[in-house]
């Protein structure tokens, strides 16, 4: 079995997405792109939900704008704090959890993205932005990066998770759901239910996009799928031990039909922990030293109708995360009656 693992993984993963001139392969550059189009066939046919996805988590912090106003997700105290240039910079430093843009993480097999998004107070253009602390890019701008994506990998699908809202009314939302509308077209996936989705169903539609919209909103729009359909139970701590615990724990009470399941691999650091590494930053101080021992969890996991569904990480460049969590679907292989007649 380990022999065909590695020679499915020699065969899916032997493109380089971007050349490095040394010669070697970096965990970003090795290439996932089709990774879902190059499942087995009798995997075509298993439910969304009972197949290993890898996500990203605040999947568009690779670039924020310190120059920006701090956003309203943060405490008034923070933002009277912010008005020190310093300050910024530092808040720069823990805002970021990802280095590869959205081209970038869908080229390296990443598939679920969270998104936060907010308004900017007081400005005259409703624009919607991605949001972490600080500003990120223009929400229109992301998903037309994402959409170009699929248009050349059409087989692809991705789960687009808006989880946060912030300084947005009913005008603003109704301006972000017309472009995700405009964005994505035809690609979109009515709601529906959970172990109808397959890839076959999707590609035979020709639907790539599903979004998950935490808003009442949904209601009003088909394609719009109600946040309760992908819960993320989240640990809130910095302690790997109490995450892994957290994650079996949630794992085990998984509901086995209804809904996908995100398991956020992600630790998440205290006011102390801030205080400590402050110049460091959260890669530094947090992600880097424990993201091995979180990788390890990963590998021992097994998809399914109880196992694994989504698992996001933090900085999912800096091991082969989302490699290690496609290769979880081999062990799908030898259980074809997950598949559906």
């Amino acid at each position: 079995m380990l022999a065909l693992r590695k020679a499915r993984r020699k065969l899916r993963m032997g493109t380089i997405c971007s050349p490095n001139p040394s010669g070697t392969k970096t965990a970003s550059e090795v290439c996932n792109a089709d990774w879902m189009a190059s499942l087995p066939p009798h995997l075509h046919r298993v439910p969304l939900s009972n197949l290993a996805i890898p996500g990203s988590h605040d999947s568009f912090s690779y670039w924020v704008d310190e120059k920006s106003p701090v956003g309203p997700d943060q405490t008034p105290a923070i933002k009277r704090l912010a008005r020190i240039s310093l300050v910024k910079k530092l808040m720069k430093k823990w805002s970021v959890t990802q280095n590869l843009t959205f081209r970038e993480q869908l080229e390296a097999g990443i598939r679920y993205f969270d998104l936060r998004v907010s308004s900017k107070p007081g400005a005259t253009d409703q624009e919607i932005y991605f949001i972490h602390g600080l500003f990120g890019i223009k929400v229109w701008d992301g998903l037309m990066e994402i959409d170009s994506f699929l248009a050349q990998h059409p087989q692809e699908i991705v789960f687009l998770d808006f989880n946060h809202f912030y300084a947005m009314d009913e005008a603003h939302h109704k301006r972000l759901i017309l472009q995700i509308q405009e964005a994505f077209g035809n690609k979109l996936c009515p709601a529906c239910s959970v172990e109808s989705l397959t890839l076959q169903t999707l590609w035979e539609k020709k639907c790539q996009v599903l979004i998950f919209y935490h808003c009442p909103l949904y209601k009003q729009y088909s394609f719009l799928w109600p946040g309760k359909k992908i819960p993320a139970p989240w640990a809130n701590t910095t302690s790997v031990r109490k995450l892994i615990l957290f994650l079996e724990t949630t794992l085990s009470e998984r509901a086995p039909r209804g809904s996908f399941h995100v398991s956020q691999a992600i630790l998440t650091p205290r006011v102390k922990t801030i205080a400590r590494g402050l110049v460091g930053g959260l890669k530094n101080t947090l992600v880097h030293r424990n993201l091995p021992a979180i990788l390890d969890w990963v590998k021992i996991q097994k998809p399914g109708a109880m196992g694994v569904n989504i698992i996001t990480s933090d900085f999912v460049d800096l091991v082969d995360f989302a490699t290690t969590v496609i290769e979880l679907n081999d062990l799908l292989q030898a259980d074809r009656s997950l598949a559906k007649c």
